[in-house]
């Protein structure tokens, strides 16, 4: 692997600081359900790891940036935005239904979320990379929401399926060495288990914009 040295995009730098400022001036948002726009850390239910990213290319295989698994609460590379798939825009405030397609930007790289039939370095499964610039990318960036119910539900696991292959977003244990050390490798597998089951943890939610409309009765503080 190599390392990169790509600018955190100025549009994406002042939306993580004014998030950062709103939860500090207002509190941190008691919303029971995940909506457009929000920035969350995702973590792996199984090996208790967060979905991460960093300017570090993959050594192998497309050769784009590199997603882990992290045991770190705290690393700002692991925070993430929920848009729209790549030919929508999901509004800012819109509760995410379970079977919705949408696309996971990398706050401090630009990048989105993607996968592809390249082999995953470690496991041989199917490649998970961040890719694209300043959130723009391509069709393979979409994943879509399984789960149970209605709608997404942040107190509950969720399942990401890549659109275009199929394969659900997972973690099977495999360790990186340097310039890595220890972060978990991420990628895809065809078969739903305990590998693939994650569950919104910290972050920034955005409240949605017409809660009656979305056929919700929920009590919002922020």
């Amino acid at each position: 692997m190599s390392l990169g040295s790509n600018p955190l995009p100025m549009v994406l730098r002042f939306w993580i600081v004014a998030c950062f400022w709103l939860r500090g001036l207002l509190g941190t948002s008691e919303l029971s359900h995940v909506t457009c726009g929000s920035v969350i850390k995702l973590l792996n239910t199984l090996h208790n790891v967060r979905l991460h990213s960093h300017d570090v290319k993959y050594g192998s295989g497309s050769g784009q940036q590199s997603v882990t698994g992290v045991t770190e609460a705290d690393d700002s590379n692991s925070y993430w935005r929920i848009r729209g798939k790549s030919d929508i825009v999901c509004e800012r405030g819109n509760v995410v239904k379970c079977g919705d397609t949408i696309r996971l930007t990398h706050i401090n790289t630009g990048r989105n979320l993607h996968s592809h039939h390249f082999t995953s370095p470690l496991s041989g499964n199917q490649e998970v990379s961040a890719f694209g610039e300043e959130g723009e990318g391509d069709s393979l960036d979409n994943w879509t929401v399984v789960c149970s119910g209605t709608y997404w539900e942040r107190k509950n696991p969720v399942r990401f399926k890549h659109t275009s292959t199929d394969a659900l977003l997972s973690v099977t244990g495999e360790q990186y060495g340097r310039p890595i050390n220890g972060q978990l490798e991420v990628h895809g597998m065809q078969y739903s288990n305990q590998y693939n089951s994650w569950k919104v943890m910290e972050g920034i939610f955005m409240k949605p914009m017409d809660m009656s409309r979305a056929g919700i009765d929920a009590h919002i503080e922020l």
